[in-house]
Order: structure tokens, then C-alpha cells, then sequence
């Protein structure tokens, strides 16, 4: 039996080791390839990982970059004032009560009609005697303007205020980039803006642009142009040119919708030096914040109601519709609707909402439909320090007044620019705000809301923060320490109070004294 058992033990051996062998060999290799498989499986999670963290990494990178970097364009793209000068003429022409008196009397067309119309408007205006008007006036031709009697009204003003702007600024003609000018009522060939380029010698790659027949609200609209330009140019100086010609635009007639020109508007002019030069905001004077415009031309009422054109006998003037506050009212809210939450702070805001809620409410429950609470009115004085308003006329002062709910201390800048220089149309807001400066209200953070109007019919506006303390010497140093006078009242009334005493049937015009 032993014998017969040893084969097979003999003989499965040298089988049952290369089996074992075999089985060994395959385990190893299962467990190495396992082992390489999950080695290599860590190696590629590890890498993917890395290349995630790398991606997030540079993700954050690039993001970080993109906000810099607009951040940075955004500081390029701010519209600083470095610096403004207002147009003084000389004292020959200074439009006092009696040479006022003159000029209406020499006017053919108007009766005593016209003559007590005109005596009431003047007196109720808010103008003063020291207001000026341009030379055709006092040679006596107001009614036969030649081109060169408009050309030499601008070139005077040009010539003085822009010279005194670039000699303070120590800034020379070569170096503006852009001119924008706008006078509204009158356009030569070449124009007005090539005229300051050839007297100046400016570089031929200068940007200019001219603009005409946008009224009184026009400064504002040069601003916005170069506030646009600068979001595409880093490094720019522009020169803004603001003014009204006169000369040409006396109505000689009759019509009571346009002799009301006559009485309101006086000459003036305003230089602005602007830049978005980020080496020169701590210099400068104002830093523009934000810029609303809105134009109500598509409106038959309000494009109608301030316009050029001739009268019925074919005399050219200038027309102001009875509907004029209307349309003002109407652009005036529309922009502050607009123009709101861009600079008032957010519980201003809430505040206004809720009490508008709570009555709106109050009136529903009310058996009457109708709420007796008064209507809620927004604090503007929450986000603005100071007022810059338009002076085209003391009931356009009195109603901006009533509808900010604004104090005397407010309205004061605005009614004693229209005392002393009158209405200069677009140049009107820098001799308001040269008002604030020389009596020393503007201080570093204070912040100023200018709102004008204009044929169109446009209501533009916008807010200026005051970048330092400003007090400089400007075009009131003259006149700032007599301003506010005791009184307001011009002697119009006291010089031709008769005139509404007078009978029509009787009345004769040359028999009129001055």
C-alpha cells in the first residue's frame, strides 16, 4: 500500500507546486495591479484637484484683475471742475431804470398798453439796475443788428473769460483736447467754437462741438458731452463755452408773448475747465456725481410753448406761452422722479414711500375716497447742501422753491443773481454758484444739485461735490459784501408809476419823458 501510494505523491508534487506557484503569482499580480490602479486613481485625483485648486485660483485671479482694472477706468472716467470764470462787462453797459426806459420809449411799435405791461413784468421780475446789455443797445440800432454787432458780443466775452480761466489755471490753449460750445440764438460761418480755435492757435486734433438752439438748460448738455467723452479718454482737458447772443434778438414788435424776452434776459457768459485727469481731482473744485437730463419735445404743449418765430407782422422774436409753467412743472417733476434715488440716501426714500402707502390707504378706507393728510413731499435737503437753481425769472425761483420745499437761506444764491446780472440764459447756474463761493458756503464734501430749463422743452440737472474748502476770489468780489441788499425792489415803479394812470384815448408815446 505504501508503495502503491508514494507515485501519486511523487507525482502530484512537481503538479501541485506550479499550481501553487501559479496561484501565488496570479494573487501577486492582482494585488500589484490593484495597488498600481489605485496609486495611479490618488495620483489622477491629486492632479485633478490641483488643477481645480489651480483653476479656481486663477478664476479668482482674473476676477480680482477685471474689477481692478474697471475700478481703474472708472477713476479715469470722473468728471472734475477744475475751475470756472463768469463774464463781468464793463460798466458802460450797465442797464440802469432810466437808459431801460429810453430804449422802450424809442421802440415805435409799443403803445400804453404795451407800455403798462411791460412796467409790470419788469417790476415783478426780481431784476436789478446793474444788470448788463450787449453795445447794439446803447448806439441805439437794437433794430437793425448786423452780423459783425453779434460777432463782437461774443468775442468779447470770449476773449476775457476764457484768457482770465487759462491764465489762472496755468493751463495754454494747446493743451485742451475738447471744446464744446453752445449760444443758443445765433450761428455764424465759421462757427463760434472755430472762432475761439483760430484766435487761441488750438491743435488740429481737438474735439469740438457746437451747439445751438438749446435754450437755457444748454451749460448742462455741454457738461454731459464731455462727461461721455471722458468715458472713452484717459487724460483729457476740455474747455466748455457757455453764453447767449443779444445782439440780434431784440423783437421790435408788439406781441406780449415775446416783449417778455426783452425784459428777462441780460448778457453773460460762463468758461468751465474740466478734466478726468486722476493726478488733478485734489485740485480741482467740484467732482461731478451724476447728470440727469429729460426733453419733453415729443409733447406739442411743452415744444410750443418756448420757441423762435415771427410775429403777425413778420417780425422775429422770441415766444413764451401762458402754458410755460406747465411744462416746466411737468419736465421739473419727470426729472426729479428721475434723478431721486441717485442722490438721496435710502431711508429718505423708504420713508417717502411709506407715508405715500399709509395715505394712499387712508383715502381708500375713507368714506369720502379723498385723504385729508397733506401730500407727502421728499426732503431733498437729506442728500443736497445747496440749491443752484435757474434764474429765468423770479415766479420760476418761487415755484422750484415751494415744490423742494426750500427756505429763503436756499433760494437766496439764485434770487440775487437774477438782482445783479439777471437772466444769462445757460451761463445763469456759474454766476449762482459763484454766488455760494464767495459767500464761503461751499466746503469740502458738501454737495450741489444745479437744475436749469430750456426751450424744447428740456429740465435738466445734476450734483456737484464739492472737492475742497472754496472761498476764491470769482466774478461777485465786487458785489458780494452789499449782497443781500435791504430790498429788492427796483425803482421801476416809483420812476413810471404814472404810466397806469395814464388814458388811452389821450396817451401819446412822444410826449413820454425819460
Amino acid at each position: 500500500m505504501l508503495c502503491t501510494l508514494a507515485p501519486p505523491l511523487l507525482i502530484n508534487l512537481p503538479i501541485s507546486l506550479p499550481i501553487y506557484i501559479n496561484s501565488q503569482t496570479t494573487h501577486l499580480s492582482l494585488s500589484l495591479s490593484l495597488s498600481l490602479s489605485l496609486s495611479l486613481s490618488l495620483s489622477l485625483s491629486h492632479l485633478v484637484m490641483e488643477l481645480l485648486s489651480l483653476l479656481c485660483a486663477f478664476s479668482a485671479l482674473y476676477f480680482i484683475f477685471m474689477m481692478w482694472k474697471r475700478f481703474d477706468e472708472k477713476r479715469d472716467q470722473e468728471c472734475y471742475i477744475l475751475d470756472y470764470q463768469c463774464h463781468k462787462p464793463s460798466d458802460d453797459r450797465k442797464l440802469d431804470t432810466r437808459f431801460s426806459g429810453e430804449v422802450i420809449r424809442r421802440t415805435k411799435n409799443l403803445g400804453l398798453l404795451e407800455y403798462q405791461f411791460l412796467l409790470k413784468a419788469i417790476v415783478s421780475s426780481g431784476i436789478g439796475e446793474q444788470t448788463y446789455a450787449p453795445r447794439i443797445i446803447f448806439s441805439g440800432r437794437e433794430s437793425c443788428p448786423t452780423l459783425e454787432d453779434s460777432v463782437s458780443e461774443m468775442e468779447e466775452f470770449f476773449h476775457d473769460s476764457i484768457q482770465k480761466l487759462l491764465d489762472r489755471s496755468g493751463i495754454s490753449p494747446s493743451q485742451l483736447d475738447v471744446l464744446v460750445v453752445n449760444v443758443s440764438m445765433f450761428a455764424s460761418v465759421p462757427s463760434l467754437a472755430s472762432r475761439i480755435i483760430n484766435h487761441y492757435k488750438m491743435r488740429e486734433d481737438i474735439k469740438v462741438f457746437n451747439l445751438t438752439g438749446m435754450g437755457c438748460s444748454a451749460s448742462l448738455i455741454s457738461t454731459d458731452i464731455v462727461r461721455n467723452i471722458f468715458k472713452s479718454y484717459k487724460n483729457v482737458y476740455a474747455l466748455v463755452v457757455t453764453s447767449e447772443s443779444l445782439s440780434p434778438n431784440w423783437y421790435s414788435g408788439n406781441d406780449r408773448s415775446m416783449i417778455l424776452a426783452n425784459c428777462l434776459f441780460r448778457s453773460g457768459g460762463c468758461a468751465v475747465l474740466l478734466t478726468n485727469k486722476r493726478a488733478l481731482k485734489n485740485q480741482a473744485m467740484f467732482k461731478l456725481k451724476c447728470l440727469v437730463r429729460t426733453h419733453h419735445g415729443a409733447r406739442d404743449e411743452s415744444y410750443g410753448c418756448c420757441i423762435q418765430q415771427e410775429d403777425g407782422q413778420g417780425m422775429l422774436g422770441f415766444h413764451l406761452d401762458k402754458i410755460l409753467p406747465k411744462a416746466a412743472t411737468r419736465a421739473f417733476v419727470d426729472n426729479l422722479r428721475e434723478i431721486s434715488p441717485k442722490i438721496l440716501p435710502i431711508r429718505e426714500l423708504v420713508r417717502f414711500m411709506l407715508v405715500t402707502l399709509v395715505r394712499k390707504l387712508k383715502s381708500q378706507s375713507s368714506k369720502g375716497g379723498a385723504s385729508t393728510s397733506p401730500k407727502p413731499v421728499i426732503n431733498f435737503k437729506t442728500g443736497v447742501d445747496h440749491f443752484c437753481l435757474h434764474t429765468g425769472g423770479k415766479a420760476v425761483i418761487d415755484g422750484i422753491g415751494l415744490n423742494l420745499g426750500l427756505s429763503e437761506y436756499d433760494l437766496e444764491p439764485a434770487r440775487m443773481t437774477l438782482h445783479r446780472f439777471g437772466n444769462t440764459s445757460a451761463s445763469s447756474l456759474w454766476y449762482v454758484l459763484g454766488y455760494m463761493e464767495a459767500k464761503k458756503r461751499l466746503k469740502k464734501g458738501d454737495t450741489v444739485l444745479m437744475i436749469s430749463f430750456g426751450a424744447g422743452f428740456k429740465c435738466n440737472s445734476c450734483l456737484l461735490e464739492v472737492v475742497r474748502d472754496l472761498g476764491d476770489e470769482n466774478v461777485w468780489k465786487e458785489d458780494i459784501a452789499v449782497y443781500p441788499p435791504k430790498s429788492l425792489t427796483n425803482p421801476f415803479l416809483e420812476k413810471y408809476g404814472w404810466i397806469h394812470q395814464e388814458d388811452l384815448s389821450t396817451f401819446n408815446p412822444e410826449n413820454v419823458v425819460i
